[in-house]
C-alpha cells in the first residue's frame, strides 16, 4: 500500500463527499420549495391569466411574470410551456417573459440563493429578474422580426388541452385536490432531478479540483491596477453566460458553482450573469430551434446575452452605489456540509413531507387522475442528459468508494 499515491483518490473522494454535501445541505430546500410551487400550480387557476396575454403591454408583461413565477423551474418544462402559450395566442414577447421568470424568479430558486449565496444575492435575483424581462421585451420590441416570428407561430404546436375551470376555495378543501399538489410535487421531481444532480456534481467536483487561480484568470482577478473597473466588470458579465452554456447545467443546478465562483473572486456582475444564463445552456438553445426554428432559436438566445449583460452591469454598479455589494462569498456550506445542526433536523421533517406527498401522489395514481404531464422533448430512448446523469451516478458512488477506502488509509497514517 505504502507505493500507491492516493493524493488523486484523495482528491476524487474529497469531490464526490462534497457535491453529495451539498445535496444534503439543500435538500430541505428543494423539497419546501418544490411543495410551495406545486401548491401554486395546482390552487391557483391560470388560464385566468392565460386570457390577457394576447397583446404586449406592461400589464400583460407583469401577468405573463407572475404566471412564470408560480409555474415549474425546470427548465425544459418552461421552454414547453412558453411554446404552449405562444401558440394559444400569447404574444411572443409575453412567452419570453414568461421563460425568464420561471427559471429566474420562482420560490424554490430563491430560497437555494439565500442558502448558498447569502440575501444580497437573492434580492439581487429578485430585482434582476425584473429588469431582465423589462430590457428583453424592450429588446424584442425594437428588434421584432415580424416574418420569423409568423412562422415560429405556424411551426410551434398548439394541441395542450385547456386547463378545466375550478374554484381555488373548493380544490383547497378537497381530499382530490392535496391528491393533485401530491401528484405535482413527483412531477415536479422527476422533472429537475437529473438537472440537479448534474449541477451539484460539477460543482463538487469543480470546487476540489479546479483551482482558484484558474476563475481569478478568466475573470480577470488582480488585474485590478492594470485595467479600468469597468472593463473588468464588462468582461466578468460577457464571460459569465459562455461558463454557465459550457457546463450544460440548469436553473436549480448551477447556484453551487455560483458559489464557488462567488468565493474565488468574481465580480457581482460575472456571478449574477452566470446565474441568470441557465436558458442559454446548448440543450435548450436546441430545444427552442425545435419548436420555433434556429433562426428565433438563436435570436432569442442574442436577446437573452444581451439583456443579462445590461443586468448584470445595473446590479453590480447599482449595489455598489448603495454599499450593498456582497463581499466573497464563504458560505459554511461549501465547507460543512455534514453537521448536526438544524439541516440535520429539517431534512428529517421535510422527508416526512416527502413521504407525505409521495402518498398522495400514489393516491392520486390509483384514482386514474394522471394529470398533464410536461414535456420535455428528450425525444425516444435515453437522452443526452440521461446518459450524463447516469455516467455522474456512478461517479458519485466510486467516488464515495474512494473516500472511504482513502480515509481509511489517512486514519491509519496518523
Amino acid at each position: 500500500m505504502e507505493s500507491v499515491d492516493p493524493t488523486f483518490w484523495q482528491l476524487y473522494g474529497e469531490a464526490a463527499k462534497t457535491a453529495l454535501g451539498f445535496f444534503w445541505k439543500a435538500g430541505w430546500a428543494f423539497v419546501l420549495g418544490y411543495a410551495i410551487s406545486s401548491m401554486i400550480q395546482v390552487f391557483v387557476p391560470k388560464h385566468r391569466l392565460v386570457r390577457h396575454m394576447g397583446e404586449f403591454s406592461l400589464r400583460s408583461t407583469g401577468l405573463a411574470t407572475a404566471f412564470g413565477t408560480i409555474s415549474s423551474s425546470c427548465s425544459f418544462a418552461a421552454l414547453a410551456a412558453a411554446r404552449a402559450l405562444f401558440a394559444k395566442g400569447a404574444h411572443f414577447i409575453l412567452a419570453v417573459a414568461f421563460m425568464f421568470a420561471s427559471t429566474n424568479l420562482v420560490i424554490e430558486l430563491g430560497i437555494l440563493i439565500l442558502i448558498f449565496l447569502g440575501w444580497q444575492f437573492l434580492v439581487a435575483e429578485i430585482i434582476g429578474g425584473l429588469i431582465l424581462i423589462l430590457i428583453s421585451s424592450m429588446l424584442i420590441r425594437a428588434t421584432y422580426p415580424d416574418r420569423w416570428i409568423k412562422q415560429a407561430r405556424d411551426r410551434a404546436e398548439g394541441d395542450t388541452p385547456e386547463e378545466e375551470d375550478f374554484s381555488p376555495l373548493d380544490r383547497m378543501r378537497s381530499v382530490k385536490g392535496w391528491q393533485m399538489v401530491g401528484h405535482q410535487f413527483v412531477m415536479e421531481w422527476q422533472m429537475v432531478w437529473k438537472e440537479i444532480l448534474i449541477g451539484f456534481t460539477v460543482a463538487g467536483f469543480m470546487k476540489v479540483f479546479v483551482p482558484e487561480a484558474f476563475w481569478k484568470a478568466l475573470f480577470l482577478h488582480g488585474y485590478q491596477d492594470r485595467l479600468p473597473e469597468i472593463l473588468i466588470v464588462l468582461e466578468n458579465a460577457i464571460v459569465g453566460p459562455f461558463v454557465a452554456a459550457l457546463t450544460f447545467i440548469g436553473s436549480m443546478g448551477n447556484i453551487p458553482l455560483a458559489t464557488v465562483l462567488a468565493g474565488s473572486g468574481v465580480t457581482f456582475a460575472g456571478v449574477m450573469a452566470f446565474i441568470y444564463s441557465d436558458l442559454m445552456v446548448p440543450p435548450l438553445v436546441r430545444v427552442n430551434a425545435k419548436y420555433y426554428g434556429w433562426r428565433v432559436a438563436l435570436y432569442i438566445a442574442g436577446i437573452m446575452l444581451v439583456s443579462i449583460v445590461a443586468t448584470a452591469l445595473i446590479l453590480h454598479f447599482g449595489f455598489a452605489a448603495l454599499g450593498l455589494t456582497p463581499d466573497a462569498v464563504t458560505s459554511t456550506v461549501m465547507h460543512e456540509q455534514f453537521a448536526l445542526d438544524y439541516t440535520f433536523f429539517l431534512n428529517i421533517v421535510f422527508l416526512a413531507l416527502t413521504g407525505g406527498m409521495i402518498f398522495l401522489h400514489r393516491r392520486h395514481q390509483a384514482e386514474g387522475k394522471h394529470g398533464h404531464h410536461h414535456d420535455h422533448d428528450h425525444g425516444g430512448g435515453l437522452s443526452f442528459q440521461d446518459w450524463v446523469a447516469i455516467i455522474f451516478i456512478t461517479g458519485l458512488i466510486l467516488g464515495v468508494i474512494a473516500f472511504g477506502i482513502t480515509g481509511g488509509v489517512r486514519a491509519g497514517a496518523q
